[in-house]
């Protein structure tokens, strides 16, 4: 049959649809587009804010409505955490986030039987990690591989732990096979991705943290490069890097949680460190490593956040001196505890947002800035309006005035920034 998968949230999401299509084409079905007319509907779902749960819906109604006599099927976090709203919506299959390829059985089931069918478990009953096929469908060049999934932070605005239940972990010895097969497989870069994947290996109960888990698959990936997916500011202490800077393949490039820079509003939100930790993982990575990219996300405007703390928050992103920055206005997530906190009202959060954005460009430019005069390896990836376009291992993007260089690993020297963009030659 003819199968359209749409998918929200994040790289997890992303990679387990990737997965998912896989097995279908695997299985003798065909990908079609979206919007084109489908034999079956998958709506790979997210619930990570309120507006997550209206695009899920909006989504489901979509595909409903451009072939009523398709199999619409919903799986991912909003179905988990919120299984009898998404039944009102009069689907055929609603599964959550577990077990993905007994999802495709009963896709298949209900395409035959026409009848509607549930797929939701306990979340926290969860005890192994669903090992899934790793890559992806389109051209060679990066590649997702899902070493972690679950979260136990409980941090007060976020209901994933809900929707993913507790840490697993992808075997050491899987995770090194995956590794070897996508370099077979051309890819010239893997993202390393999770739920939280700074805790990986916690469910082992035998030592095991991420830095053994980089370690065993930087050898495995050959030339391929390793790119880290967010990580927790404890992650980073002096024996990770004393031994993440010996990996030649790693890409500096951390993206390193924050939300708040203010002691006062991290305890409000329960995440697990103060300013002055986080600062300290910064110091390391900047000891370590030369002209890290150092990332993180900021949220404004969180329940009871006063403008003094925000002020401090302003001031600790500047300490920090970020070199890219997402940054979002406090969104209400119902279910969770800081959904009952006192809240700010709406001008004033997009009002800090504008506020932080101003300082995240300014650091941003200093740090395109300083990239200049360097040599990247850069990994090219497309054309791009008369140029070719790709990632340096800190992640800036940088154009060169060549073609034909897709998938193509070349040292280039940054001459100049246009924008967001770093400009280069390739060396000869």
């Amino acid at each position: 049959m003819k199968v359209a998968i749409y998918t929200l949230g994040c790289k997890v999401n992303q990679y387990e649809t990737q997965a998912m299509e896989q097995e279908l084409v695997r299985r003798g079905h065909t990908l079609v587009d979206f919007e084109d007319t489908a034999d079956a509907y998958i709506i790979n779902t997210c619930s990570v804010t309120a507006v997550s749960d209206k695009k899920s819906r909006q989504m489901i109604r979509r595909a409903k409505k451009r072939n009523p006599n398709a199999v619409v099927a919903a799986c991912g976090c909003y179905v988990q955490t919120h299984t009898q709203e998404a039944a009102a919506l009069d689907i055929d299959l609603i599964a959550g986030t577990g077990d993905r390829m007994a999802f495709l059985d009963l896709l298949e089931q209900a395409s035959a039987e026409q009848e509607p069918m549930q797929l939701v478990d306990n979340a926290f009953q969860r005890r192994q990690f669903e090992v899934l096929p790793a890559g992806g469908m389109a051209a060679r060049t990066r590649a997702m591989l899902k070493v972690e999934d679950g979260c136990v932070n409980f941090c007060t605005y976020c209901i994933i732990p809900y929707a993913r239940g507790g840490v697993r972990s992808l075997p050491l010895s899987v995770a090194v096979e995956q590794t070897k097969q996508l370099r077979e497989e051309g890819y010239r870069e893997i993202v390393i991705t999770g739920i939280e994947i700074s805790s990986y290996g916690h469910d082992f109960k035998d030592g095991t943290t991420l830095i053994d888990l980089l370690e065993a698959i930087s050898k495995a990936a050959g030339n391929m490069r390793l790119r880290l997916g967010s990580l927790e500011p404890r992650t980073i202490t002096e024996d990770f890097c004393k031994r993440a800077v010996q990996l030649s393949n790693l890409c500096p490039h951390f993206h390193l949680s924050m939300q708040s820079g203010c002691d006062e509003t991290l305890r409000r939100m329960n995440r697990k460190y103060d300013t002055a930790r986080y600062l300290e993982s910064v110091r390391l990575l900047n000891e370590y490593f030369d002209h890290p990219a150092i990332t993180t996300d900021l949220i404004t405007g969180f329940p009871g956040e006063t403008e003094e703390e925000f002020a401090k928050t302003l001031a600790f992103i500047e300490q920090c001196a970020f070199a890219d920055m997402h940054i979002f206005p406090y969104s209400i997530r119902p279910g969770t505890p800081a959904a009952k906190m006192e809240q700010v009202p709406g001008p004033i959060k997009d009002e800090r947002a504008h506020r932080a954005g101003e300082v995240a460009a300014k650091m941003h430019r200093a740090y395109l800035s300083a990239c200049v005069g360097r040599t990247y390896s850069v990994l090219f990836e497309q054309p791009k309006d008369g140029k070719y376009s790709g990632h340096a291992p800190n992640y800036m993007e940088v154009e060169v005035m060549q073609d034909g260089l897709h998938n193509q690993v070349l040292d280039v020297m940054i001459t100049g920034v246009d924008n967001d963009i770093l400009l280069g030659e390739v060396r000869k």
